[in-house]
């Protein structure tokens, strides 16, 4: 049973058709990315799903059903739009988000002390929330987020603001969220880091669904007639190679329409080239991101491929 499950969800504000006809599905325990540049309508159906919004029409189903008052105390979102109190110590803040989750005073010191620790704030508890950092503010409120130990957690740019030291912080700890089962839906444009934590992807423009499905598929299937090799000595004309191209410390062969793989390792291998490394050079999520979000013209959408994920 997915945790999320989006079906041919539409959402319209005047003539400004924001969530256009998007269908995909989370599932339990995974952690799973929803990307898109933004004005996509990523918030949108955000908002759909926590029943913020309510669709013009299709569905959502979360956590089994429909959204429910019990249900919401179960789920954990982290805006964009940050929504800590800026006026009050940081632990009356943390204290007050606590207890709107159904958690005692006692339960929220309880649980916001390892957090505090953790995350360098413990000396930082009586500050106005004013008063700290942005990079501070931003691990206060995924703290915030956390308390209540939610089954579902939505983080919207949870890296913002974070030097690599926090951003690896931050990192350890959705890993651990998803080791302790918790299902994560995490929007980012920072697509290194989607890369490296993602399990599936939805990348949405135009309120339509573009690519939706494993990472692994999605960049095979974005994955250009090119090879990465790593070779002792200068690599030479071979048939159909078209363009040789020094990738750090690396060749990328640029090949010839209908040319194949094999038949450039072949030549290579004729020609007595020792090879450290071959194999099909793979497109970083960054540019397939580029590629989809300009090469689409508004209104249209690109196949979103089979296989793991399905189509939308």
């Amino acid at each position: 049973m997915p945790a999320i499950e989006l079906t041919h969800l539409i959402k319209t504000f005047g003539p400004v058709r924001a969530v256009d006809d998007v269908s995909f599905s989370v599932e339990q325990g995974e952690l799973f990315g929803l990307l898109g540049p933004n004005g996509a309508g990523k918030t949108t159906a955000i908002r759909c799903m926590l029943d913020i919004f309510k669709p013009d029409s299709g569905s959502v189903a979360i956590l089994g059903g429909a959204m429910s008052e019990a249900k919401k105390d179960k789920i954990g979102y982290m805006p964009e739009e940050r929504g800590l109190y800026q006026d009050i110590p940081l632990d009356r803040c943390l204290a007050y988000l606590g207890t709107l989750k159904g958690l005692s005073q006692a339960e929220v010191r309880q649980r916001a002390e390892g957090y505090l620790e953790r995350f360098d704030l413990a000396a930082h508890r009586h500050k106005k929330v004013k008063e700290l950092s942005k990079g501070m503010q931003q691990k206060a409120q995924i703290i915030a987020t956390l308390l209540h130990q939610p089954e579902l957690l939505i983080v919207d740019e949870p890296f913002a603001g974070l030097d690599p030291v926090n951003t690896q912080m931050i990192k350890d700890l959705l890993r651990e969220q998803r080791q302790q089962g918790v299902t994560l839906v995490l929007c980012s444009h920072q697509m290194h880091l989607v890369e490296e934590l993602c399990d599936r992807i939805v990348l949405i423009d135009h309120g339509k669904v573009m690519i939706y499905g494993g990472l692994e598929e999605v960049r095979r299937r974005f994955s250009g007639n090119a090879l990465i090799v790593h070779a002792d000595g200068e690599i030479p004309a071979l048939p159909g190679v078209e363009r040789v191209e020094p990738v750090n410390g690396a060749v990328k062969l640029h090949l010839s329409a209908g040319a194949k793989p094999q038949e450039v390792l072949r030549a290579l291998v004729a020609k007595d080239i020792p090879l450290d490394r071959f194999e099909i050079a793979m497109p970083t999520l960054d540019e397939i991101f580029i590629r989809v979000v300009q090469s689409t013209p508004q209104g249209q959408s690109t196949p979103k491929g089979q296989g793991e994920g399905g189509g939308a």
